[in-house]
């Protein structure tokens, strides 16, 4: 057991940060929501490798194993991919597709599509897959209710010319599509949802008093502007943020996860 009221040496985090950490790990039911690519694991060109850093996956296990406390992942990828790369036990929340999938305590998926969503689905993956099949080192990633076209492994000029024509192909055959973009991504959606929606559900769900969120994309942004007073928003990059704090990048969350998770730990023991 660490002393919690001297930082352990190894977090080099700033002061304002810990202490903000101290305070929330006092709270009476914690959630921790995270985001997965960034965040948790550093960005990598296949997406199938990425894995979190070993520091944050020990923090995250160590307060999957607390009492009054839930540790949920939100990310825009498919559930089915976020469980391969994530790698938890059941009793970790799981969100995909930016909130359209839900794993919770029941493991059952929430999705279903109607049959206009599955045609709107088919007609967006003909559009996008024929401009992903003419411009070198674009794919296309099914998602459950849309796809995302990756641009990473591109040069910056495909980059932008695979974003400007799938927005406008893609608008000029659907109407009323979500489109997010994200880190040499683009997503194209047949419905509508956001990380701050998710994390409002988790919040209900959980019955959580304060909520942690930590992430790195534009997407994340929903989930900081969802946070309230009681809560802890920490953003990992740069770039303009809701967040509350900032840090470098996923090492830097690592051990913001470490310090929490020991900061918790100490106080759960005392109550």
């Amino acid at each position: 057991m660490v002393d919690v009221d001297t930082p352990p040496r190894f977090s080099r985090l700033p002061e304002p940060l810990v202490g903000a950490l101290r305070e929330l790990a006092r709270t009476p039911r914690l959630l921790v929501a995270l985001d997965f690519d960034g965040t948790l694991a550093p960005e990598v060109d296949e997406p199938d490798r990425a894995r979190a850093l070993p520091e944050a996956r020990a923090a995250v296990l160590r307060l999957l194993g607390m009492p009054r406390t839930r540790v949920a992942l939100v990310s825009g990828r498919s559930l089915a991919s976020l469980e391969h790369v994530s790698q938890l036990p059941d009793h970790a929340l799981l969100i995909g597709s930016h909130g359209i999938e839900i794993r919770l305590d029941d493991p059952a998926d929430h999705l279903s599509l109607n049959t206009a969503e599955l045609k709107r689905v088919d007609l967006l993956h003909e559009v996008l897959a024929e401009v992903a099949d003419s411009i070198d080192q674009v794919w296309l990633e099914p998602k459950p209710a849309g796809f995302a076209l990756h641009t990473r492994l591109a040069t910056e000029h495909n980059s932008r010319v695979a974003h400007l024509v799938a927005r406008s192909e893609a608008a000029a055959e659907l109407d009323d599509l979500t489109v997010r973009n994200g880190k040499n991504v683009l997503e194209f959606s047949v419905r509508s949802t956001t990380k701050g929606e998710a994390i409002e559900h988790l919040r209900e769900y959980t019955r959580a008093s304060a909520v942690f969120f930590a992430g790195d994309d534009v997407t994340d942004e929903d989930g900081f502007a969802a946070l309230g007073a009681d809560d802890l928003g920490l953003k990992a990059g740069e770039g303009s943020t809701l967040a509350n704090y900032r840090v470098k990048g996923p090492t830097e969350i690592a051990r913001a996860l470490s310090l929490l998770a020991d900061l918790r730990e100490g106080d759960v023991h005392e109550q």
